[in-house]
């Protein structure tokens, strides 16, 4: 099995946390967003994954290195493409064509899922969805009694579903999509100024190819600050990893509220870190509260209570101390 990942995007609703860094590549609790991406995929199929190709922008040497050891990491070669204009999902898609052959799982980097089931060959595609109170925000999908997909609608403005699409995909036969992309693309049949993946989508079902939905137990977003702080904390809820706790981190005069994630040579002094925190490796924590975070490499944080936050690489954060004398019946604000 192939997989294509497109994740190329600029990732502005992510700001400034992709100002340096790739979406996709935000570590959370010790490991990429796309890193936990491929491993949920390669868990979830029997076979092994011969191929990942990866659609990024110009992100440099260092990033690419990265995406190859992560397919490395699962058995798998690495193939890097480039989409060099944001010309929506399907011309995404279309720019790992060389990959697009035989059995093929198309998943975009922004999304994450937990399930506990394995991809049936027998399909001729899967569309994994999820239930969801609002499908007006969302892409979804209808489908008949017998359970099969018999359309999709964008963003609908009136109910059709409430099964949404998470941006996942399993094709049988990779070439069945490759030539559907090139007859859009060569025909620009566009939507809205892209080339949608919706559209190709369409297009296979109506020359008879079958899409069954395929549901996860819980589907993760990684889309802005405060969605992708809640994704961490349920893979922290979820883990069970001994590795979450660095046998080199320094904790000294300190409370560590599990679940938590503290990377290596890490110094946490004087405070209390939890729940639901990831601390990045050669960070450095002094005299602070901190709960439900995520604080990336080698960054040095003192005197600052902190929750719900997002702390970037190589930054330095320093509140002052208090030395109070308060009264009774006195009430005190601190913000």
């Amino acid at each position: 099995m192939k997989i294509i990942i497109p994740m190329a995007g600029m990732g502005t609703r992510m700001r400034p946390h992709t100002l340096t860094v790739p979406k996709p590549l935000i570590v959370l609790a010790g490991k990429s967003i796309v890193q936990r991406l491929v491993e949920s995929i390669t868990k979830v199929y029997s076979e092994p994954v011969e191929e990942i190709g990866f659609v990024i922008g110009d992100f440099g040497e260092k990033v690419e290195k990265s995406l190859i050891d992560i397919a490395e990491n699962v058995g798998a070669k690495a193939k890097i493409y480039y989409q060099h204009q944001a010309l929506g999902t399907a011309h995404a898609v279309w720019c790992a064509g060389d990959s697009l052959s035989g059995k093929t799982v198309v998943a975009f980097a922004d999304t994450l899922f937990f399930a506990d089931f394995k991809i049936n060959n027998d399909s001729d595609s899967i569309i994994w969805v999820h239930k969801v109170t609002n499908p007006q925000a969302y892409g979804v999908v209808t489908t008949d009694k017998s359970g099969l997909i018999t359309g999709f609608v964008e963003k609908p403005a009136n109910f059709v579903s409430d099964l949404a699409i998470i941006g996942i995909y399993y094709f049988k036969d990779g070439e069945k999509l490759k030539k559907e992309l090139n007859n859009i693309i060569d025909n620009k049949i566009m939507k809205s100024g892209e080339y949608q993946l919706t559209t190709a989508l369409e297009n296979l079902r109506s020359q008879g190819l079958k899409f069954a939905p395929g549901e996860v137990d819980e589907w993760l977003d990684c889309g802005n600050k405060e969605i992708t702080v809640a994704t961490h904390q349920r893979i922290l809820a979820k883990s069970t990893d001994a590795k979450y706790l660095s046998k080199t981190a320094k904790i000294e005069n300190s409370t560590i509220i599990q679940p938590c994630f503290i990377g290596n040579n890490t110094i946490i002094s004087e405070s209390v870190i939890g729940p639901y925190v990831s601390i990045g490796e050669n960070s450095v924590i002094k005299n602070s509260v901190i709960s439900n975070s995520i604080i990336q490499n080698s960054s040095k944080i003192e005197n600052i209570c902190a929750h719900d936050s997002m702390i970037g690489n190589n930054t330095k954060i320093s509140g002052k101390p208090f030395d109070l004398s308060v009264g009774d019946y006195n009430i005190i604000d601190l913000k």
